[in-house]
């Protein structure tokens, strides 16, 4: 419930409202909260603006952010970059998914998504969306995608068009600053940016319907920007069962087992 409660605060009074305004409107009905335990660390690219990730074929597919941005493939065991491709200056990439044979990739402000394949990262298209690029996953039948506001989109995957979409809400209210995303087991995991919390969300609602505490995974930041090396990117093994995390130019990603709730 204290948990909760804090992410409550900070989703419900970024102004910094009194204590009291913000209690008043913490709902009576708890969500979940899960805490984790470390599997495995393992070295991740501290120079990494890390903004999507996935796993692939034993090894991740990232993409990063500032300029120049990246997409890339990495060796999971050494953190190793085996290959990447730079965005033109003009694009601050974001989000990032593997959809069968092709790799897709968001830009911030630029309203247009590329196309690479997965193997040898090669360019093979571009498509528009409107708005803004934040994070990107898919389902067995739709791209989902996030664009900053509380709402997550439904996009086809042959056409890329958009076919829906759906408000993200906690306890009924809007939840904004829904960031990188992951599809799990018919949920979508998404990093909150600038904070420590995973939501869980019901995609055929919006609802979160559970939060995922991380702000012990890596407590010593000493030398990081607090503002923006942040918690940011999920990715899942779905044979081995395995989440994997990290945080924009964390020098570790996190191999991690959710434990409660409590």
């Amino acid at each position: 419930m204290r948990i909760a409660a804090l992410l409550l605060f900070w989703l419900l009074a970024p102004l910094a409202a009194s204590a009291q305004t913000a209690a008043s409107s913490v709902p009576q009905t708890p969500v979940p909260v899960y805490g984790f335990e470390v599997v495995r660390v393992y070295p991740h690219d501290p120079a990494a603006f890390t903004q999507g990730l996935v796993f692939r074929d034993g090894e991740l597919l990232e993409s990063t952010g500032r300029y120049p941005s990246t997409v890339r493939r990495v060796r999971l065991e050494d953190g190793v970059v085996l290959q990447r491709r730079e965005l033109d200056e003009d694009y601050f990439g974001e989000g990032l998914t593997a959809v069968g044979d092709r790799v897709l990739t968001l830009t911030w402000k630029g309203g247009k998504g590329f196309i690479w394949d997965p193997e040898t990262l090669e360019p093979e298209g571009e498509f528009a969306y409107a708005g803004e690029g934040w994070g990107l996953t898919h389902d067995t039948t739709r791209l989902i995608l996030s664009d900053g506001t509380a709402a997550l989109r439904f996009l086809d995957p042959v056409t890329l068009q958009e076919t829906g979409r759906v408000p993200v809400t906690l306890q009924g209210r809007p939840v904004s600053r829904i960031n990188e995303l992951e599809w799990i087991e018919g949920e979508v995991f998404a990093n909150l940016w600038q904070t420590d919390y995973i939501v869980r969300i019901n995609p055929d609602t919006g609802a979160i319907t559970g939060i995922i505490d991380l702000t012990e995974l890596m407590p010593d930041r000493s030398g990081l920007d607090p503002t923006d090396a942040v918690l940011n990117g999920i990715a899942w093994d779905p044979e081995g069962r395995r989440l994997f995390v990290t945080g924009k130019n964390w020098p570790k990603l996190f191999e991690i087992r959710l434990t409660g709730p409590r």
